[in-house]
């Protein structure tokens, strides 16, 4: 190498470290900014939420028995059907009775017609009026008899109280049955009742009227909305909780009674700070968030935590409204870092593929 060329390449050496230098690391402020998103904290709407278990009954049931020891003539009905009140579910044998009727109606029309006659007489003062009286007594204890066997033939019918859904009958033409003798059960589930038990710790927080939510194993991804009915007047001595019933509309009847469901009652809405739950890091028993300041540069903030929702949760203190927090991405971060926030620009890609995608 000649002495005229080691100027040049010490020269060149020089410019290439000055350079580096200006580049790296050092004259970044440290290391590289992490990438992130954010979001700002707001007050919003929130409704604290009871959760428990409950057992759905129908809203009316009954089991359908025969009242005398009759034979069964006629059954009326399938499993299962679907019937109204007053519909004829089993004719039972009367003949007795039906014989009794014409029996007991021929009498009470005879006694009538001889009122009549004595009404006339009584009123030409033909008769004496206590004649009149004791005709009348006659007539009505003829009507009596009567409406007693028309009252007995109407046992030998059996109808349904209510409209509502049969099950299985349990009895069959011919059948001897006998009173207590169950024919058929019916249940009107166009309403269902949820009977389910809460601590009293929570009876304040419980009123006729508030809004219910209940899944079911059965109906996955399917939620059914109601009402809080009524809560039981006493508290359990040894669980130390009420009961309390809700309305559930089943127009559908999806729902049958003795049903196991989750639910949630839900209390007043009320403002509450609320940050998505990622954003929250959880070591034991404290919690805390990266807070973004001047410059860009994070701050870990302690923050007490209330109550939580899918993927939501409340922040009771710690933080302000108009506070900006980190998301996605704390897992990496550490006080006093900077970050390169990314929020605009994920929120913005997918419409950019559409557009490229519609493009092609």
């Amino acid at each position: 190498m000649t002495p005229s060329i080691r100027p040049l390449l010490l020269a060149a050496f020089v410019t290439l470290l000055a350079g580096c230098s200006a580049d790296g690391p050092a004259a970044r402020g440290g290391a590289p900014a992490a990438t992130v998103t954010t979001t700002v904290v707001q007050a919003r709407p929130w409704s604290d939420a009871i959760e428990a278990l409950g057992t759905t009954r129908a809203n009316e049931s009954v089991l359908v028995t025969a009242k005398v020891t009759e034979t069964v003539v006629r059954v009326n009905f399938e499993d299962g059907d679907l019937v109204e009140a007053g519909h004829v579910l089993v004719d039972l044998s009367g003949r007795a009775e039906v014989a009794g009727l014409a029996e007991a109606a021929a009498a009470f029309r005879e006694s009538e017609q001889q009122y009549r006659r004595m009404q006339d007489l009584a009123a030409r003062q033909l008769i004496p009026a206590s004649q009149l009286d004791t005709q009348r007594g006659t007539m009505d204890a003829a009507r009596a008899r009567l409406d007693a066997v028309r009252a007995r033939l109407q046992d030998r019918v059996i109808t349904a109280p209510f409209a509502g859904v049969l099950g299985f009958r349990q009895v069959s033409p011919g059948t001897l049955v006998t009173p207590g003798t169950t024919i058929a059960s019916l249940d009107d589930i166009s309403v269902m009742k949820l009977d389910f038990a809460v601590p009293e710790t929570f009876l304040s927080a419980l009123a006729p009227g508030q809004a219910v939510t209940a899944r079911s194993a059965a109906f996955p991804g399917r939620e059914f909305t109601g009402t809080v009915r009524t809560i039981d007047s006493r508290v359990d001595p040894v669980t130390r909780a009420v009961t309390v019933r809700a309305e559930i509309p089943n127009a559908d009847r999806a729902l049958r009674p003795g049903m196991l469901l989750t639910l949630r009652v839900f209390q007043p809405e009320r403002q509450a700070l609320v940050v998505p739950e990622i954003s929250v890091i959880q070591v034991a028993r404290d919690a805390h968030v990266f807070r973004v300041g001047a410059g860009d540069s994070v701050e870990q903030v302690g923050v007490s935590l209330g109550a939580r929702r899918e993927g939501e949760v409340e922040v009771l203190s710690g933080l302000q409204p108009g506070d900006r927090i980190v998301v996605d991405g704390s897992g990496k971060l550490r006080a006093g870092m900077t970050i390169r926030d990314v929020t605009a620009a994920a929120t913005a890609e997918p419409p950019a593929a559409d557009a490229a995608a519609g493009g092609n």
